[in-house]
């Protein structure tokens, strides 16, 4: 007997008994970005494994332990893409659609990373992710941030989820704080693990978000962000806070809130819950005025974020189990002979002709009436309608309740559609 093969480690199945609410997850957010006046683009899973050494940084976690590249038959070295914005950058720059304009753009599909897998965390994994180009003032900052929280309050769970936000300032004032606190970790080396004292010279800015107990322990009274920015910064941050105030936001100010990217500057912001255990983050973007330039475009202001969709998943299934529609039909179709399954096709046709929204099953196989109702019960339908012969000869149907106790009546065909809205709405 041959070995049966599975999927790779960290690359999951979606199963009919999740996607529905992958389709639920995705069409909110959907709905969400078109009420914004935002656009979607769709970019390549493969790229040139130069875009993300350019724009992530090769002395990151991601470049040189989690990408997933290879070499092509013509040699050229190609990459998994591990995130979106670099693409969508890639894109607008090669498009023309950067330069001296303004675009908002959205993406979603799979991405790639060999890292560890864990709860809600995969290699192969999915991301939502917004960009705005062109703007450089705390409005669309504002903007991004609202939509987001838009987000939440469409899937119930904003009060499980709060936003911290923090200024990583200018490339300058960030390098000048870079030298402070690679100077205060130094001195408390020995009390930093080995992944932290890997990133004091190459990364430092990461080591404040250490994970760690022990580490962040050693930081107390390191050096914050947000006493090295500078003047322009400090302003862009002080109207960002207010206007989320306006506009009735609550967020914390988390001064080690910090980028594993190097592309970030100024604002930076995440949505954090621990309704799923320890406090994880839910959604994290921010500003990167630099890397349209860092990847051969003219200089051009943008702001965006990225929302993992397996967490969100994760936080509806944990969050709402109770509510969660589990049926894969409405309306469940019986055929009571063979002589009947002409007629109890053309019912189904007719009712997703007249009613497109509602989801309609007709049983196939043959077997008896109880037999039929069983899988009609399986299917979650909340109708089940009887087809016989009589109800073939007279053009009738018989509509029988599953879900609330009435009592099953016959009809007309011409009338179905109406009794079947009112039923099932």
């Amino acid at each position: 007997m041959a070995k049966t093969i599975q999927a790779i480690r960290g690359m999951n199945d979606c199963l009919p008994e999740v996607s529905g609410i992958w389709q639920q997850v995705e069409s909110t957010l959907r709905s969400v970005v078109a009420s914004y006046g935002y656009q979607e683009i769709r970019t390549p899973i493969v790229e040139s494994t130069d875009l993300f050494k350019r724009s992530i940084g090769e002395v990151t976690d991601i470049v040189e332990k989690e990408m997933y590249t290879f070499d092509d038959r013509n040699g050229d070295s190609l990459t998994l893409r591990p995130e979106g914005t670099a693409s969508c950058v890639r894109a607008g720059n090669e498009h023309g659609l950067l330069y001296n304009q303004q675009q908002r753009l959205w993406y979603m599909g799979p991405m790639f990373r060999h890292e560890r897998p864990q709860k809600g965390r995969y290699r192969q994994f999915h991301q939502f992710g917004v960009e705005a180009y062109g703007l450089a003032g705390p409005d669309i900052d504002l903007e991004v941030i609202l939509l987001s929280a838009r987000f939440w309050k469409a899937c119930g769970i904003a009060e499980h989820v709060t936003l911290q936000i923090n200024s990583l300032g200018s490339n300058e004032a960030r390098q000048a704080y870079r030298e402070a606190l690679i100077e205060f970790l130094t001195a408390r080396a020995d009390q930093l693990d080995e992944d932290s004292r890997r990133r004091m010279t190459t990364n430092p800015l990461r080591v404040l978000d250490s994970k760690n107990p022990e580490v962040q322990a050693a930081l107390e009274g390191a050096p914050s962000l947000l006493d090295h920015l500078d003047a322009e910064s400090k302003e862009h941050f002080s109207q960002l806070c207010e206007r989320l105030r306006s506009a009735g936001i609550e967020y914390e100010i988390n001064p080690r809130l910090v980028r594993g990217l190097d592309y970030y500057n100024r604002t930076v912001f995440e949505w954090v819950t621990d309704s799923l255990g320890s406090q994880g983050t839910v959604c994290a973007g921010g500003r990167y005025d630099g890397l349209v330039e860092q990847l051969g475009g003219k200089s051009t202001p943008a702001v965006g974020f990225a929302m993992g969709i397996e967490r969100l998943v994760l936080m509806l299934t944990t969050l709402k189990a109770e509510e969660q529609d589990t049926s894969s039909a409405d309306v469940f179709i019986t055929a009571l002979g063979d002589d009947v399954t002409d007629y109890a096709v053309s019912v189904a046709e007719q009712l997703r002709n007249t009613l497109p929204g509602v989801r309609v099953m007709m049983h196939c196989g043959g077997g008896n009436l109880k037999k039929q109702l069983k899988r009609a019960d399986k299917t979650g339908a909340k109708v089940a309608l009887l087809l016989g012969s009589e109800e073939a000869d007279n053009h009738q149907v018989t509509i029988k309740p599953l879900r609330d106790g009435q009592n099953q009546s016959t009809v007309s065909l011409d009338s179905l559609s109406a009794e079947l809205e009112s039923l099932i709405s």
